[in-house]
């Protein structure tokens, strides 16, 4: 089984190209810290394709925070120097956008943009009072 979920941080702009066939590709690097280690990050390779890549071009930005679900892939080539490369990245099949839409920081929503829960007068307030539970004989199944 190949499976990939990470969520993390953009760490640049996304960039969108079109192969010769064309085919839209999308390529960005995610930052993401290591569990039980706050000084360690990892900064892992993304690849969306077609409409997904068009998405990602279109919405995501550095420092947006995205969930992604997909695979690993290690290929090869040939630099201009005739040296052997290897490159490892995550294909995504699914980007979730997780920063809310305007914030350009993957930082979480600040209490004071969150309204409080409303009181119980509120929420019940238009119950009866003279609730009488039923017994195991009115039970209706």
């Amino acid at each position: 089984m190949n499976k990939a979920i990470i969520i993390g941080n953009l760490t640049k702009d996304p960039e969108l190209r079109t192969t010769p066939q064309g085919v839209s590709v999308c390529t960005f690097r995610v930052a993401v810290p290591r569990p039980y280690k706050r000084d360690e990050t990892d900064y892992l390779n993304i690849v969306t394709w077609r409409g997904l890549a068009e998405n990602c071009a279109k919405f995501l930005s550095k420092g947006r925070k995205v969930g992604i679900v997909g695979y690993i892939q290690t290929r090869e080539y040939d630099d201009s120097n005739g040296q052997r490369r290897y490159i490892t990245e995550i294909v995504a099949d699914d980007v979730e956008f997780l920063s809310p839409r305007g914030e350009s920081t993957g930082s979480a929503p600040r209490m004071q943009d969150v309204p409080p829960p409303p009181d119980d007068e509120a929420l019940f307030g238009d119950e009866p009072d003279d609730f009488e539970p039923l017994d195991d004989e009115q039970m209706p199944f």
